[in-house]
Order: C-alpha cells, then structure tokens, then sequence
C-alpha cells in the first residue's frame, strides 16, 4: 500500500511543493520524491494550511489547495497500481507528475497491437532514457517482429499471457538466447504493456503473476593481485592505445563509475578541499551530481600525464583494448562466466553462453565498477560504497557484488 504527502523544501517565500511517494516491498521501506508544478507561499503552508480558521478567505484557499494536491495524489497512486513496483524509481515519479501536467498527446486511438504501441511507448521515452535501454528497447522489437513472422500472427497486447510467456521462451532458447538475456526481453515487454494499461488499453489479467526466470550470473571482477598485475605491464608490451586503455581500467577500478560517466572525467573538473583531491561530475545514467574522492593510484596517473585524464576512446574500442591488456598481464585463470560466441562460421550471430573461459576473455567494461566494489567492501563502510556506486538500497548493492546470506553470516562471525 502506496502513500502520497507534500512538503515544503525551499527557504524561499514562495515556492513548489515536493511530492514524496512512500511504500513498503519485500519488507523494505522506499521514499521518493519529485517536484510538482504547484506553487504555494511559505507563511501559508507553515501557518494555515492544516489549521481551522474562521477567516473565510483562508478556508477557501484550504479547499482549493486540498482539491488540487487530491488530483496530484490520485494521480501518482493510479500511476502506481497500474505497473510493476520494480520499475518505481525517482525518474518514475517526476514522469508521473510531468504526465499530470502535460498528458501524452493522443492525436489518435493507440493501437491493441503490441508492436505498434511498442512504437508509440519508444517515442513517449525517447527523453526520458539512456542510449543503452534504447538499443535495449530496439533489439526486443526485432525479435518480436521475428517471432511474429514465424508464427504468422500478428500479436495483440491482450495476448501477453502465459500462454505467450511459454511460446516466446522457448523460441528464444531455440535461437540460442541465454536465460538472463530472454527475461530482460520479456521485462521490456511486459514494461511496454504495464504503459498500455496505464493509457487504458486492456491488458491480460494473468500479466502481473508471472515472469521468466533468471539465472545466477557468475561476478566477475579484478582482484587487487590482478590489479598489480596489470600496473606491472612492462612499457615495451604496451602501444600508446593500450597503454591508454589500461590507464582508464586502473581509474575504473578506484572511482567505481560507468564508462559512460568516467570515459568523460576531465581536470577541469577536480578540486582540491583540505588537500584531497575531489572530482564533481553528473552520472548520465542517472542525472546524479556526485562528488567523488580520488584514489592515490589514480593520482599517480594524473602524475603520469601531467594532470591529465587518458584521452577517451569509444566504449567498443575500450572493451577490445581492456581484454588485451589484461591478457599481457597473464589473468588466465579459468573463470566460470558467459561471452559471445559466434552461433555458426561466419554467420555474424551472435549468443552468450556460459562456461569456463580464460578470465581476461571475460573482461568488460563494467569491470571496474564491480571490481571496486568488491574490493573495497568490508574495507570502506558500506554506506559509503553505496554512494559512489549509486546503488538504491544495501541490498541491490550486496546482490551486485554477489553476497549471499551465508557470505554475511560468516562475516558476522569475526566480531564474536
């Protein structure tokens, strides 16, 4: 059960109420908030709003105050019952609030047909989402437009049930999808219908009960000896991109960002308070603004270029450069994990699969990020991880590291 109120943020006199939407799941306790675009006086918020007066002039306001924030509150708790409580985040609640004020323009009947309103929900968050879930969004659309050429049926919203649930999975893992990649299709689409009941399309009742298991994916990450190890690469090993390359994995590992964030850090955005050295930069995944402190090692690279970050290079070129350089420093540890293989000789398909590989075939660009959590955990607060890391509670934080029940129960142990 969803709850909505409204605060009063600002020190100004007069100023926009903030809306806080508030819900228990899984026995854990969310609050976000988003500004809404109503506009009140401080002296009456503070002084009136909930007080009984005999002032007919501030009676009416109440009401007509109570009338408003009422359809704002209405508005976000229908919002919320109509989607899967996993996709409630900030970003969630401002479009709910921004849909309040400027609902989706309908220029005409949105269609029942799933991959036509998959244009239209694609277009409704063009703005709104990252590069990354648009290309996530596209390759689900291919697929069901394969899918329903091989079926020769056209598929209705109405059609996502379990019937289809079963179908879709298993001609996914006859095309060779991996478990993890099929249910990240499926969240996609039943995300696309979850909208489509929103905007009154009917949906399945059976929709919201069901979903396509996932795997437990190995973590992969580089130990601090891995690290030395790639610190210690002899220069005459290394070409000026590679060298380049590691430079940036080493930063990745000690400032624990995305290569969408870190791939942009500049000197111009450090600065120095108590002399430690600070870099501000805002997360693009997220819109964060962060303040993050600097490493010693990446330091002793900012030394290296003369206070200068590595130049930036594309995200595929990164991911290349990265596996190299830790195979010149020797991580081939067989590691339990999953790449891309080709499906056939030169058919230019390509599938995860999972099993034993060298582990500098396994690295990725995500390494750092889960590398520095991993191995600063028990080290640096966890609250503090948490912060860097941009993880929304303790929990998503310790599942990204790969801890379980009995890694912390054991971890309890060493204060007895």
């Amino acid at each position: 059960m969803a709850s909505v109120n409204f605060l009063y943020r600002s020190t100004k006199e007069k100023s926009n109420l903030i809306l806080r939407l508030l819900y228990r799941y899984n026995s854990t306790d969310y609050v976000f908030g988003a500004k809404t675009k109503f506009e009140i006086e401080k002296i009456y918020w503070s002084k009136q709003h909930k007080k009984k007066s005999k002032d007919i002039d501030i009676t009416n306001k109440q009401t007509e105050v109570n009338t408003e924030l009422n359809k704002i509150e209405n508005h976000v708790l229908k919002a919320f019952n109509s989607v899967s409580i996993e996709t409630i985040n900030k970003e969630w609640l401002q479009t709910q609030i921004d849909y309040y004020y400027n609902p989706p323009k309908q220029e005409q009947t949105l269609s029942t047909e799933l991959l036509k309103y998959f244009v239209y929900y694609i277009a409704c968050k063009k703005t709104k989402t990252t590069i990354g879930t648009q290309k996530k969004y596209n390759s689900t659309m291919r697929l069901l437009e394969r899918y329903q050429k091989e079926k020769k049926v056209i598929i209705q919203i109405i059609d996502i049930n379990e019937k289809f649930k079963n179908e879709f999975e298993n001609y996914c893992i006859k095309n060779n999808y991996a478990q993890n990649t099929i249910s990240k299709f499926f969240k996609t689409i039943k995300g696309v219908c979850n909208h489509s009941d929103y905007n009154g399309i009917e949906t399945s009742h059976q929709l919201k009960g069901f979903k396509i298991e996932q795997h437990n994916v190995e973590k992969i990450y580089l130990t601090l000896e891995d690290l030395t190890k790639i610190e210690n690469i002899s220069k005459e090993k290394l070409t000026d991109s590679l060298d380049n390359a590691k430079d940036w994995l080493i930063i990745s590992c000690h400032t624990g960002q995305r290569v969408s964030d870190f791939m942009r850090f500049t000197d111009e955005q450090i600065r120095i308070e108590n002399g430690k050295h600070l870099i501000e930069f805002t997360q693009k995944k997220t819109g964060k603004n962060m303040t993050v402190p600097l490493h010693p090692k990446v330091l002793e690279i900012l030394n290296k270029r003369n206070g200068k970050f590595p130049y930036s290079i594309s995200d595929q070129k990164y991911n290349d450069f990265i596996k190299v350089v830790c195979e010149l420093a020797e991580i081939n540890q067989l590691t339990k994990g999953s790449k891309l293989i080709e499906t056939e000789p030169e058919s230019k398909i390509f599938r995860k699969k999972t099993g034993m590989y060298k582990k500098h075939d396994l690295v990725t660009s995500h390494i750092g990020r889960r590398s520095f959590a991993t191995n600063f955990y028990g080290k640096i607060p966890t609250t503090y991880l948490i912060y860097v890391t941009g993880h929304s509670t303790e929990t998503m934080f310790l599942n990204y590291i790969g801890k379980s029940n009995k890694d912390l129960a054991l971890e309890i142990t060493n204060y007895f």
